[in-house]
């Protein structure tokens, strides 16, 4: 059973860092967001707290492709939270390094950077972990999370105000952190990226801080193209680093229209949760029945169709050897499809037209796919292709 934290319904858990929890959730409309519910021990410092909700008005005016948007806050509650905009991917932590479009995420980290100086917000934790790649795109996610909780009765609770390898020299010898020190995170996450490794090396925290304050980054293996432009991000001097809208002029950025994210409806407030992605026009309301329902029609195609196919394949290969057994196949899935078109002929879904009419094309589809793949392939042939199939299913599944 989900769990209900305000307004939003939590749907599951998608990972934790040093400041909380992160859940996809449902807002009120029935949209994905991300919900980052704060760890207890970050609750209960006030002071902290009292300092992120005055970012957080800041930290909504940051807009834009490549950035998470934040969209709501409750932050005087029992557990206090964060929403932003979800984004589907995988951390640049957890790709393939090399990445293979390196000019694709250079550019799009620049007009990251940008977009949140621009608005006066430093992210302070920029590193691959908070870079989620979809569909080759980066999005920067928890910007001015770890600036605006950045107190020693948090840090002395367990969380960590940035990452060792990704802190800029200045940071690592207590001085205070700006946008220099994004854009040395940028360069230091650059170079993960484009050698897959760590800059400065690994082994205690201690040792890392050490190198960065003292020896120059391992920059081996990166593009000639590049190799300059990072060296001076990671200059140990703040002020021969190049600012965000530098980075984007010699990268060839043409900044992304700035559109501020919508805001959550609360009775008479004017905060309403929307799901914003930039470039689509808004799309109607639908409440979390509506959105469910669509959802379980999408899979059912989906499956209806793969199914259709396997059992193409299997009836294809069998129908030489074993006509028996393929009609079996062919009977069975057109008894199941039509059992299914049945029950949308008696259902009230606004889809039992559509799914009828997939139902019958499929049963229609498949029989029809046997008796030509039959015809052009061999059975052997036809059983690698099943077989295939099968695993590539089982890996689908599993990787889902």
């Amino acid at each position: 059973m989900s769990e209900r934290l305000g307004p939003y319904e939590l749907l599951s858990r998608l990972g934790a860092g040093g400041f909380g929890e992160v859940h996809l959730a449902l807002d009120p409309e029935g949209r994905t967001v991300a919900v980052k519910v704060l760890h207890p021990h970050v609750a209960a410092d006030g002071g902290a707290l009292a300092r992120l909700a005055r970012e957080v008005e800041t930290m909504r005016r940051v807009g834009g492709p490549h950035v998470a948007e934040v969209l709501d806050a409750s932050l005087d509650g029992s557990r206090p939270y964060l929403v932003t905009r979800y984004v589907q991917g995988r951390p640049l932590s957890a790709v393939p390094v090399p990445v293979a479009d390196l000019r694709r995420l250079a550019a799009g980290l620049a007009d990251a950077l940008l977009a949140m100086h621009e608005a006066g917000v430093v992210h302070r934790d920029l590193k691959p972990a908070n870079v989620m790649m979809a569909e080759g795109e980066p999005v920067v996610i928890d910007f001015g999370i770890a600036s605006a909780l950045d107190s020693l009765s948090v840090t002395a609770s367990g969380a960590v105000v940035g990452t060792p390898g990704y802190l800029a020299p200045e940071v690592l010898e207590g001085k205070a952190a700006g946008t220099e020190a994004d854009v040395f995170a940028f360069g230091a996450t650059l170079a993960y990226a484009t050698t897959g490794r760590q800059p400065y090396g690994q082994g205690p925290a201690s040792a890392v801080a050490y190198r960065v304050v003292h020896h120059p980054p391992d920059l081996d293996g990166v593009p000639e193209w590049l190799a300059p432009l990072l060296r001076e991000c990671l200059a140990t001097d703040p002020s021969a680093r190049p600012t965000a809208a530098q980075l984007c002029a010699r990268l060839g950025v043409e900044p992304a229209l700035r559109v501020p994210p919508p805001r959550v409806q609360r009775g008479g407030d004017d905060l309403t949760t929307r799901e914003w992605r930039p470039g689509r026009r808004e799309r109607p309301r639908r409440s979390v029945e509506e959105s469910r329902a669509r959802h379980r029609e999408k899979v059912r195609r989906r499956w209806l169709i793969g199914s259709g196919l396997f059992v193409s394949l299997l009836a294809a290969a069998a129908r030489a050897p074993l006509p028996e057994v393929a009609l079996f196949l062919l009977a069975a899935y057109a008894l199941g499809v039509i059992g299914d078109a049945g029950v949308a002929l008696f259902s009230r879904s606004p889809y039992r037209r559509g799914r009828m009419i997939l139902d019958l094309a499929s049963v229609a589809g498949c029989a029809g796919l046997c008796f030509g793949l039959a015809a052009v392939f061999s059975p052997f042939t036809l059983a690698l292709f099943a077989g295939t199939a099968l695993v590539v299913g089982i890996v689908f599944l599993l990787s889902a």
